[in-house]
């Protein structure tokens, strides 16, 4: 390959590496031409699977940055760079290459943290962001009803203490007075005032 031709290819894998969120290192021997894009087509906009040379993939993968690679780049080397989903990118590649042993996960990086084969299975393993906002979704839908019958109730048990009040109200009218004034009357009528009497010099005997 040409200089020219050499610098552009690395250039490309640099650009590609920059623009996602991981990438996953995959060996593809043996597999078809149509096998290879049914496996771009179940990745679809989460991953761009490209192949790529084994001495470009480390230059790029140095100017990026990404230590550790050089293990993994032997054999015929594709790269699904992730730019959408990473769990179903993961959960995709998997999945295919359980149908098409011919696939190998070697590994992959992620944020810039290095994975190894098992650390991308367990990743597939993971819940996809669809799944996760749904269950956000529902969690919330839930509680806004849970709140929106709280609301509702008010007004019935609003209406209901205020019938009950009423209804005792009128059986006993001293409820809406708070019963003020009755023991004060009720006490009148206990203790009624002694009348008065004549002036205690009366019975005092004249002086002489």
């Amino acid at each position: 390959m040409a200089r020219p031709e050499k610098t552009a290819a690395v250039a490309e894998i640099v650009e590609s590496f920059n623009d996602a969120a991981g990438a996953v290192l995959t060996e593809y021997r043996g597999l078809t031409v149509k096998e290879l894009q049914t496996l771009r087509r179940s990745l679809g906009e989460n991953a761009n699977y490209a192949v790529v040379k084994n001495t470009l993939a480390k230059i790029a993968a140095n100017e990026v940055g990404i230590d550790g690679f050089d293990d993994l780049l032997t054999g015929p080397t594709a790269i699904a760079f992730i730019k959408g989903d990473v769990v179903e990118a993961a959960k995709g590649l998997r999945d295919f290459a359980k149908a098409n042993p011919a696939l190998v996960i070697k590994g992959g990086v992620l944020d810039g943290k290095q994975l190894d084969a098992a650390e991308i299975a367990k990743l597939a393993d993971l819940e996809s962001r669809e799944v996760l906002l749904a269950k956000v979704a529902g969690a919330l839908t839930a509680t806004l009803s849970q709140a929106l019958y709280a609301f509702n109730a008010l007004p019935s048990q609003t209406a209901r203490l205020a019938a009950a009040l009423q209804e005792k109200a009128e059986n006993d009218p001293t409820v809406l007075a708070g019963g003020a004034g009755e023991p004060a009357a009720a006490a009148a009528e206990e203790s009624p005032e002694e009348p008065v009497t004549a002036d205690a010099t009366e019975d005092t005997p004249a002086e002489a």
